[in-house]
Parts: structure tokens; sequence; C-alpha cells
């Protein structure tokens, strides 16, 4: 039992330390012995894979001349890198600190082993908002300078400042276009880094004081995988937003049979859609070095027949006009090119490829390649004429540059009546290059693949990326759905080894799949590399919400066979349903305990919950005009869409322990704070600065013990319950807007406490530490710093 204890703690110690640094494995030989149990047990990972090397040298993704550096930077760690939120009240702030504090005390301090740039802004990024760093956890036990900024680091993170993501991963949604109007679908979004990204472009762009119009339907196969997800979108603070779960390939099209005008909207389409879909992941070897071994050239092609369906039914949900990013984490042609040729030949003219290579010009890109080959275990082939019959069902037509095949159009001329010459080579619609029979043919796709973009590691310190903007310019051809005889799981998973089936799947552009209420099995997502996070997930917040059923926690997963079920929402098994509040009593007690007008701040049909019973609602959401409206063409379609999350938490129900007759049962959350700031007209306390930051680094203060007598007056004057406490430095009253500092705070008999986290706490201490407030300035999210426009509706 001794020894199985000391194993036990020594496991514990084996996976803390493998978290700490994934470029370390234990060694498979390391003593099982308590003497050694505690010695370090590490080697490096081996970056080395034989099978790797053949494959990409032979699809010429890089020069020739250029493969030794290829392979270094792939077998280097990759950089660590960060987005500055431009929605953050704090934005500017952060940006002057990075640049005016870290960056120049870090030029002038040399760092052992290390760049003399440990930090710098990517040049390819607008407004200096992306970051990128690169330096050791050595270096940062080593350096004062560098363990605080990593520090500073974490906090902002943690209270929605910043967003810690890949480089190349940020790249996508720059490429989209999106506008404050727009409805966006990101249809494989977990962890949720592009979905952050969208919701920072789309209220950026918006007018100040409004919500935008536009909203984000973020959608993610794995419900666990959508926890992280609703926990990184949680620190925006955005009502337009809706986190739903489906298989992409299967994502409803909500589509009325016939118009209604009661309702705004008859059928759900998108403006834009980012289409970043499962892939092997070989463009994350620099953070997943476990996939060096791993890979294999299975595991594209095994994708490659899914990404074409989930990339179709993209095309099918967005509108004329519309545009549509197609991108994977994979360098390989055969889940990059082979895919976007296969859309365009199903797609014709009613769709193009995009030329973007003169946006972003910092940023160093490679054009798409024109051909390539396919390896199976039969071995290379450039044709799918060259493939044998039994390898068919592995290696399909449309992986391949043509597209066709091409075994016939070769035959042709034998069987011309006129007798024309024997054996020719003849083109198809697609370019050939001209061979003598019985040679290999090499293909040449004739589509503008060059339109496509490919980002390696070695040309700006990064990951590796691939993608394609693809333009809608008409409806879709009327395609025939075929069946298709294996199930996909829409997951990003870097050791997949899902087939591709026999015959290629066509997804209607017009048929909306219909899903069953039946639960569905997948597999177990072991591998979650799509974004860095310094976030984990989270089944609970620290305000004590769920993230996937608001009023009660989903059924947990099944453990045996590393499968489990996934729950359904609604009329769906598993998740809670959304209904709108309608409850006259209780929305007019909330306006009139905090003094909300109806014509400046509408809450009704505004409104919604997760639970049916009225007296039983615990949280109360507030969503957009946008999302109102989807909502309620879901309902009229029967509830298609499968919602794990929806709206901004606006209010919650508290239990006071003082007193026992309340005016208002419901607190303003801290979320949802400073939407509804502007329009709150009673309930409020203008705090000088003094006692404010009191306030915060007491986290509660007796009224006696204001360091202004007369503040003291005026919180006993305030009725018991939740209040919300401005800073001012002005006795009058003043209008609340868009950099307005203040917190969410409870009213009790005898004293006033703060209802934020600590983490909160500390982070506007040290903002309100580097800044003379204004009078009457500044809005910052009480939970996490983040601010948020306002809806006027």
């Amino acid at each position: 039992m001794g020894r199985g204890r000391q194993r036990g703690r020594s496991q514990r110690k084996h996976f803390k330390e493998s978290r700490e640094n994934v470029w370390k494995r234990p060694k498979s030989d390391a003593p099982d012995n308590a003497a050694v149990a505690d010695k370090p047990t590490w080697e490096p990972f081996l970056t080395d894979n034989p099978n790797f090397e053949e494959y990409y040298k032979e699809q010429g993704i890089v020069k020739a001349e250029e493969w030794e550096l290829f392979m270094e930077f792939l077998r280097k760690p990759l950089p660590a890198a960060f987005r500055v939120n431009s929605n953050s009240q704090f934005c500017d702030e952060i940006i002057s600190i990075l640049e005016n504090d870290f960056v120049k005390s870090l030029q002038a301090e040399a760092i052992e082993g290390g760049e003399m740039e440990a930090i710098k802004p990517l040049p390819w990024y607008p407004k200096n908002l992306a970051w990128h760093s690169n330096f050791s956890r050595k270096e940062i036990r080593k350096n004062k300078i560098l363990e605080r900024f990593h520090e500073f680091l974490k906090l902002e993170n943690e209270v929605g400042n910043m967003t810690r993501q890949e480089a190349v991963s940020m790249v996508p949604p720059l490429f989209l276009d999106v506008h404050p109007d727009h409805f966006v679908l990101d249809m494989c979004a977990a962890p949720g880094s592009k979905t952050f990204q969208l919701l920072e472009i789309i209220h950026g762009a918006s007018e100040p004081g409004t919500l935008p119009n536009g909203m984000v339907v973020a959608n993610d196969v794995d419900f666990q995988r959508s926890n992280l997800l609703i926990h990184q979108t949680k620190r925006m603070c955005t009502a337009n937003l809706m986190v739903t779960n489906h298989e992409g390939q299967q994502f409803p099209g909500c589509r009325l049979k016939g118009p209604s005008d009661d309702l705004p909207i008859n059928q759900l389409s998108f403006d834009r859609v980012l289409c970043d879909v499962p892939c092997s992941g070989d463009g994350t070897l620099r953070k997943a070095p476990d996939i060096w071994r791993k890979w294999n050239s299975g595991m594209g092609n095994g994708l490659h027949s899914l990404q074409v369906i989930l990339a179709m039914r993209g095309l099918s949900l967005l509108k004329v006009g519309g545009k549509m990013i197609y991108s994977t984490c994979s360098m390989n042609p055969v889940e990059d090119e082979a895919v976007v040729a296969e859309i365009l030949r199903r797609c014709g003219d009613s769709v193009e490829l995009v030329d973007v290579s003169d946006k972003l010009p910092e940023l160093i890109r490679r054009p798409g390649l024109k051909t390539w080959k396919v390896r199976d275990k039969g071995g290379w082939f450039t044709s799918y004429k060259d493939v044998p019959q039994n390898r068919r069902g592995g290696v399909i037509v449309s992986m391949f540059p043509s597209g066709k095949n091409l075994k016939d159009s070769t035959e042709t001329t034998q069987e011309n009546e006129n007798g024309g010459v024997q054996n020719e080579c003849k083109e198809t619609e697609n370019s050939v290059v001209d061979a003598i029979p019985d040679e290999p043919i090499v293909e040449v796709s004739d589509l503008p693949l060059e339109r496509c973009m490919r980002i390696v590691p070695h040309d700006q310190n990064t990951g590796a990326f691939f993608i394609a903007v693809l333009h809608k310019v008409s409806p879709l051809p009327e395609f025939q759905e075929k069946p298709n005889p294996r199930k996909h799981s829409s997951k990003k998973n870097a050791d997949s080894t899902v087939k591709s089936p026999p015959e290629e799947a066509v997804v209607s552009a017009n048929t909306e799949p219909v899903e069953s209420p039946v639960e569905t099995v997948i597999e177990e997502d072991a591998n979650n590399e799509k974004d860095d996070s310094l976030v984990e997930p989270e089944k609970q917040t620290t305000e004590g919400e769920t993230t996937i059923t608001e009023e009660k926690e989903a059924n947990p997963p099944s453990q045996a066979g590393g499968k489990r079920k996934v729950p359904m929402q609604g009329r769906w098994k598993g998740f809670d349903p959304v209904v709108f509040l309608k409850e006259e009593t209780l929305i007019d007690s909330i306006k009139e305990f905090y003094g909300i007008k109806d014509e400046s701040f509408p809450l009704n049909g505004h409104l919604v919950t997760r639970n049916t019973d009225t007296s039983s609602v615990k949280r109360i959401y507030y969503v957009s005009k946008s999302v109102k409206e989807v909502l309620q063409l879901n309902f009229a379609v029967g509830q298609q869409l499968k919602i794990a999350s929806v709206g901004l938490k606006m209010f919650e129900r508290q239990s006071a322990k003082e007193g026992s007759s309340k005016p208002c049962s419901f607190r303003i959350s801290a979320e949802g704070l400073p939407v509804i700031l502007p329009y709150i007209t009673k309930q409020v306390l203008y705090t000088p600065m003094a006692d404010f930051k009191h306030l915060l680094e007491h986290k509660s203060i007796r009224f006696p013990d204001f360091v202004n007598p007369q503040l003291s007056q005026k919180a006993t004057e305030l009725v018991l319950g939740c209040c919300v406490v401005i800073l001012s430095d002005g006795e009058e009253p003043v209008k609340a807007d868009a950099s307005t500092i203040a917190i969410s705070c409870w009213r009790g008999n005898n004293s006033l406490a703060v209802m934020i986290t600590p983490a909160d706490c500390q982070e506007l201490l040290e903002r309100l530490a580097e800044r003379t407030p204004k009078t009457g300035g500044g809005s910052v999210d009480g939970n996490n710093g983040d601010s948020v426009a306002m809806e006027t509706a």
C-alpha cells in the first residue's frame, strides 16, 4: 500500500510537470522504486518521423533549399502569442504598459540564452493588438521582469483583457471582413479563441453606445469542449452570442415552409461563415510535439471527405454575396487544396475563390499548390486511375488535382468510329501534363488554387496554417444528397483514424438535414489542441453557474469503453430549454427597483431563462435584437437548434441572510452591468477614489468606516439589496457611459460588500493605481474588466 501511494504521488507530479513542459516526456525505462520516484525522469520528445519527412518532401511544400530550415523550426517549441481585447476599457493602457514598461525593461536587460526582444507585437496584426513572446519557463524563474510579465499576462487573460491564442490562429477572422450587422457562424468553434475574436470585431465596429445588429453563432459537436468555449466567450460579456451543439455537417437551417408576417426572418442563414475544420493537425507540431510519433498520411486521407461535407454545409448556410473561410491547421494538400478544389467543382460558378494577396501585406504566406500526390499504404499515386480497385475505399477521386477519373478519357480514341490515332493521351476538363501511355499522369489543377494561402513555420516563427477565402456569388447548384455509409464526428483530433467512405458524399444546397432526437455516441476527444489558452475547462464558474445546463448539470459522460452519450436540449434530452421570460410582475419589480425605463432600455421580449417555472428561475439572460429573432425562429420550426448557451447573464437571484423582506430578489450580474448601467436610475452610489479603493481592498466596508462621512449617510438611504457603486470624483451624479468604472455591490443592514471576484478586484486596483480617473469617467465590467457596448434597442 505504501509503495502504491508513493507511485500515486509520483504520477500526480508527473502530470503536473508534463503540463508545464509539453516538450518533455517520461522515459519508458524509468525505474519504478521509491528511491528514485521523485527524481527527474524526463527526456525530450522525439522530433523525427521518416514518413512525415518523405511525405512533405514529395509534396513540395517548401523548396529543397529551405527544407533544413523548415525542419529546424518545426522542432523548436512554439513561441507564445496573445491578443489584447480591443473592446476592453483598458485596451490602450495595456498596450502602453507592454510598449513602455515590459519591452523597454527587457531590452535594457540581456536575457541569457534568449532573444533580445523577448516580447514584441506581431507586425501584421492591426493596431499592435497581438503580441509574441519567446522565452522559456527557466528564463521566467531567473528573470524578475519576465516573472512580473508572466503574472501580468495571467491576470489580464483571466479577467478578459487579453486572450492567449496561437499567432496563426488569429489570421482567419482578419480575412473574413466581418461587419457589425453580420450574422456569423463559427462551425467548429471550440475552444473559442476565434469566436472571441469575431465578437471583438462586431462590437468594435458598431456605433458607441449600442449593441451590434449582428450576432455570432458558435457551434461545436463536443458538448464538453463547449464548456471551454462558453467560458472563453463569457469574458467578452456580450448579448450577441449563441452557442450551439451540433455536428457541423448537420447544422440546422431552421427554414419555415412559407413566409411569415409574424417573424422578421424565416430562415437561418449567415453573412459570414468560419469553417475551421477538424484536421490531422500537423501544423501544430511545435506546440503538440506528441504528433511527431503519431503522424501518418492516412490521418489526412481519412478526414478529407468530412472536410468536404463540412465546407459544403457551410456554403449552403451562407447567404448569396457572403464570404466563407475554409481553414485547417494542417499542411497536407489532401486536406487543404484538394478540399477547396472539390467544393469549387461542386459549386461551379456559384462560388469563387477570392484573391486576398493584397491584404495584411506584412503577413508572409505561400500561394496554394496546383499539383500534389496522394499517399496510401499501396504507395504514391498521381492520378485516380492509378489507384488499385481494392484501395479505392480509402483513396477517392476528389483527393487528386483534377478530381476526375482519367482512365476512360485516355482510351476513348481507341473506340473512335473515324479511326483516330491510337493510344493518344487526351486532356480532360482539368489540365494534365502530357505523358506517354502507361506512365503516371501528373495532374495539374486548372482552378486558381494559388489564391489559397499556406503559412509555414520558418517564415515568421509561427505554427503552420492553411486558409482559403470563398465568395458565394449565386445560389448553389441543385445537388442530390447521396447516402453516406459512415457517420463522421466533426472534432479536431490530431490522432484521428476516420476512414473515407467509398463514395464521395454530396450535401444538398437546399436540403435541410433534420436531426433525430435520439442520443448519438461519439468518440472521446483526447486531444484538445486547437488553440492555446491559459484557462482550463471549467464546469462551474466563480459565481456558481454551470456552463452547459444553466439550472442543472448535464448528465456526466459514461466512461465505459472511452465513449459517452451526448445530451440534447429542450425537446432534446439533457439540456434545459431556452424560454422567454414573460412574467410581467417579475420584470416590473426589476424595472422599479433599479429605476429602468422601458422606453430607454426595453427588457420585455429580451429576457430569457433556462427554466419554465418562473418561481424557480435563478438566472435571467439578456439577448440582443438579432439573437431574439433567431430564438423566435427556432421556436417556430420546433426548436431545431440545440442551444448550450445564449445571451448575457443580466440578473441573478440573491438569497439575503439579512432581512426577510426584499422588494427585488434579483441582483445585477457583474457580466451584465456594463450593458444596463446607463439606464439604472436607482440603487446607485457615487464614490470618490479613496472609498472606491478601500472597498476593493477590503471587499466589505461598514457604513461608519467610509472615508467620506457623507457617503455613510447615502449608503444607508439605499434599499436593502443589490446596488451599483460608481467611481466619481464629483459630488453630483454623472451620466454613465462606456468608460464609467462601476461594480456591483450588496447593501446589507450595516455594511456594503462587493460582488466581484478577487481577480477583478486586483485588476481594478492595478489599473486605478496607474491612472487618474476623470470625473464620471470610465465603465468596466465588474466581473472581468471588459467594456461592452450598450444597446438602445
